[in-house]
């Protein structure tokens, strides 16, 4: 086994967070697999040094499924530890009645309910997981917990998915068309003159000089988009802070051809030009041809 192969285990209870702290390590590039046997971890580990490109870090998340989990999460850990991979386990927690809250709220059974109640099925799981509790290097209970406090302990305790950074999105598109349902901000240059009034410019579209320069030389193009740019760079950190990666903003104009192309081109060029720190700028154009 390659020193350099990561595994860590997420385990614990059910609805106590499992799903949200293998999203953090998704998010950070790992390889997650969710409720996969304890049987099986080994050769899926195997399998990840044998392919190609290699994985090297895996989250695998472990369900308290039956008794002999804790035994055989023990077992597997001894063997993958003797063979050079560097693994550790996370134990996620609640009280019971967050839990049962938790449950009623999504309308969901407990996966060891059964025929029995709620309560029994968390008995049950919390029975069956003692053991691994017990083993965990990590003991987290999220009972009161907000996700920003959460993802900022698991960060913490695994330096290397810490701040990875905000990638943000600069998309163009037509208002006749609808709004991207992915939207955080959206910036409307409806304001602006449209060049599709112009003959000369007509056929053209805002990646082309004539019709940028156009647009960009209308009175308030340029403060609009220095204002988008400010905006931009204040709510970064408060983004990175509550666990965002992703932002997403969308320029408008009625078509997604002329305005909407030149500004958000611009805005992109803008703020990789103003060097924000931990932010990654892409451009792309969801209306451009449609017409």
């Amino acid at each position: 086994m390659s020193e350099d192969m990561s595994v860590v285990f997420i385990a614990g209870m059910s609805g106590a967070g499992m799903t949200t702290a293998a999203d953090i390590f998704e998010d950070a590039g790992w390889y997650v697999a969710d409720n996969v046997p304890v049987g099986l971890i080994g050769t899926m580990v195997d399998l990840a040094r044998a392919g190609q490109p290699k994985t090297s870090r895996l989250a695998m998340v472990v369900r308290g499924t039956d008794a002999q989990v804790g035994g055989d999460l023990v077992d597997l850990r001894e063997r993958l530890d003797a063979s050079g991979a560097q693994t550790s386990m996370i134990f996620l927690d609640a009280s019971d009645d967050v839990l049962v809250r938790r449950f009623e709220q999504v309308r969901r059974r407990h996966p060891l309910q059964a025929d029995d109640t709620l309560v029994d099925g968390i008995v049950r799981e919390r029975d069956y997981l003692a053991g691994v509790k017990l083993r965990a290097d990590l003991v987290v209970d999220t009972s009161t917990l907000p996700v920003a406090k959460f993802r900022e302990i698991i960060e913490t305790t695994y330096p290397s998915i810490g701040r990875t950074g905000l990638s943000v999105t600069i998309k163009s598109f037509g208002f006749k068309y609808g709004l991207p349902i992915d939207s955080d901000l959206v910036a409307d240059v409806r304001f602006l003159p449209n060049p599709y009034w112009i003959p000369e410019l007509r056929a053209d579209n805002g990646l082309d000089a004539p019709v940028r320069d156009y647009v960009l030389g209308q009175e308030g193009a340029s403060q609009f988009i220095d204002l988008y740019v400010d905006l931009i760079s204040l709510v970064v950190d408060g983004y990175l802070r509550e666990g965002k990666r992703y932002m997403a903003v969308s320029v408008g104009c009625t078509g997604g051809k002329h305005r909407s192309v030149a500004m958000a081109t611009e805005l992109g060029r803008r703020l990789s030009d103003a060097g924000i720190a931990d932010v990654d700028v892409r451009v792309s154009h969801r209306d451009l041809g449609r017409e």
